[in-house]
């Protein structure tokens, strides 16, 4: 018996990593996908060992093949199905023809322009004042781009991310805002411009993403929002805490936390967690119990504001805090069965990505941890496991935040007694090859 899937390509010849990359590759560009290969375990997992793949390459491979991804994953005899599977061309709605007209991709496509051009008409109509219509219209792609970041590549949001932004500060240039809709506007420009901040940041552009974080901090004072100040300090952590400069990191944190403190939603929290982090990154445990004892007190009093109401990015869930939580423990050194309990639950709890503010970044970032700290009771098997999908990310996924937790995988491989072991051998070398995207998402 083998996968109706190998049984097809094995019917084109293709057999190997080498022969399947062009008709996938081709099937990726008829989607608009780039950077979505997978990699040659990966590949060589699906073909023999029946592994299923991950939703961003099942639409490739589907689109490569043209039957359900259900149907490929469906294992049959060695000389082919007894019974025909139903290609999807074949399944048609009822009433519906091959000449109904319009294809789907086709109406999405010009759908898509006529949204953009409406919305540049309703922002242009309003020249006198700037009617509620139009706040509504940017409450509403803001909402999407808060939502969207955490879960999608940053290369299918940055267009519409960059094009709002202009379009708000715009509208706080132009001299047309009434002096009740002046705070609305810079929280959006607040909000936007730490999105765009967190997407330099994930490119691997720190000096810039410091630069739109200040622009963010500065809209965040003029709308008078004490938790979105909060969180640009938290990202200057964050850039700085992932570029390798601690100190920095945690007096941002630190800076943050105070800020924060009066306030009743999770950015509060998200502050003590980078504080936390830093903390470890400089070795003092003492400060590290300080902020994750605090954290773990507020969670019971936590009552979301409206930046928890936004979702996505801008809100602190448990499974983000236990993450936190564990790398911190990480950083220090520690590694105990409760510690690697710990870090399995907090990869449990964001593998999900119907969860609200799911994030893949936390995701890959949770399951290097949970790598580090079985590696520290010497469970290299276990650490080459947690780490497998994190190396099968597509290139679109890889951040630079990613590559740092996975070369602090590396470097506990080298520091285990397992390091001359055979899969610690192969762990090293796929880490040491493991690229990183500059239009990728992280957390």
């Amino acid at each position: 018996m083998r996968l109706f899937f190998r049984y097809l390509l094995e019917e084109q010849g293709i057999r190997n990593h080498q022969t399947f990359l062009p008709p996938y590759r081709e099937a990726a560009a008829r989607l608009g996908l780039t950077g979505v290969d997978p990699a040659p375990k990966t590949f060589e997992g699906w073909l023999y060992n029946g592994r299923r793949p991950q939703t961003v390459f099942c639409r490739v491979i589907v689109e490569m093949l043209g039957y359900s991804i259900d149907d490929l994953w469906t294992e049959v005899p060695d000389d082919g199905p007894r019974t025909a599977f139903v290609p999807l061309t074949q399944r048609a709605l009822p009433g519906a023809s091959a000449d109904s007209g319009m294809a789907l991709t086709e109406m999405t496509r010009t759908g898509h322009m006529a949204v953009r051009r409406a919305r540049e008409f309703l922002l242009g109509k309003e020249r006198e004042s700037i009617g509620d219509d139009t706040l509504g219209l940017l409450d509403d792609e803001m909402a999407r781009l808060v939502a969207a970041y955490p879960s999608q590549p940053l290369s299918t949001l940055w267009p519409d991310l960059l094009e709002t932004q202009e379009q708000v500060f715009r509208l706080l240039e132009g001299g047309r805002a009434r002096p009740s809709q002046l705070r609305d506007l810079n929280l959006k420009a607040a909000v936007l411009s730490f999105l765009v901040a967190k997407g330099l940041h994930d490119m691997s552009e720190p000096h810039q993403a410091m630069t739109m974080t200040r622009v963010a901090a500065s809209c965040a004072r003029d709308a008078e929002h004490p938790a979105l100040s909060a969180m640009t300090d938290g990202l200057m952590s964050l850039i700085a805490y992932w570029t390798g400069r601690a100190e920095d990191a945690y007096h941002y944190a630190s800076k943050g936390a105070v800020t924060a403190a009066g306030t009743t939603g999770t950015a509060g929290l998200w502050l003590l967690g980078l504080q936390a982090r830093a903390a470890a990154a400089l070795g003092n445990a003492e400060a590290v119990r300080t902020a994750t004892s605090v954290a773990t007190s507020r969670r019971d009093h936590v009552i979301p504001d409206d930046l928890d109401r936004l979702g996505g990015i801008l809100t602190y869930t448990n499974a983000k805090q236990t993450y936190y939580e564990v790398e911190a423990a990480a950083l220090l050194g520690h590694s105990s069965p409760h510690l690697v309990a710990q870090a399995e639950d907090a990869v449990t709890a964001l593998t999900d990505p119907a969860l609200t503010a799911w994030a893949f970044g936390d995701l890959a970032g949770a399951r290097c941890n949970l790598a580090i700290v079985r590696l520290g009771g010497g469970d290299i098997d276990g650490a080459a496991e947690a780490m497998r999908p994190t190396l099968d990310l597509p290139a679109a996924y890889r951040t630079s935040g990613i590559a740092v937790s996975a070369r602090r995988v590396h470097g506990a491989v080298l520091a285990s007694a397992a390091r001359d072991a055979t899969v610690a051998r192969d762990l090293r070398a796929e880490i040491e090859s493991f690229p990183v995207s500059r239009a990728a998402i992280g957390g």
